[in-house]
């Protein structure tokens, strides 16, 4: 895994992947397993974010604007589904942001 995710962390999709939308939801096929995942409404707002590289800190606060959830909720889902996608090859840890 290397470099532990925080709020700094600059994430990108993985270029070994393909992704669709179905409605509010997401298909992903990770090229380098062939295994497919499925992400919900909230999952699927994450992996448009990501359609360009961002800080954790910066979808974190967008998530913050748009859905009614406490901040260290918030910040805790969204690193732990971070890390599950990590784990899974889906994004990739580019750098941190200097802080």
């Amino acid at each position: 895994m290397g470099i532990s995710l925080s709020t700094r962390s600059i994430v990108a999709r993985s270029p070994h992947q393909v992704s669709c939308d179905l409605g509010d939801e997401s298909a992903i096929l990770n090229l380098s397993n062939t295994i497919y995942y499925g992400l919900n409404p909230i999952g699927t707002r994450v992996w448009r974010l990501l359609n360009n590289p961002r800080s954790i800190g910066e979808l974190r606060d967008a998530l913050l604007d748009e859905f009614d959830v406490e901040a260290e909720r918030c910040e805790r889902d969204l690193l732990d589904l971070l890390e599950k996608m990590r784990a899974e090859g889906l994004i990739q840890v580019r750098s941190a942001v200097p802080g």
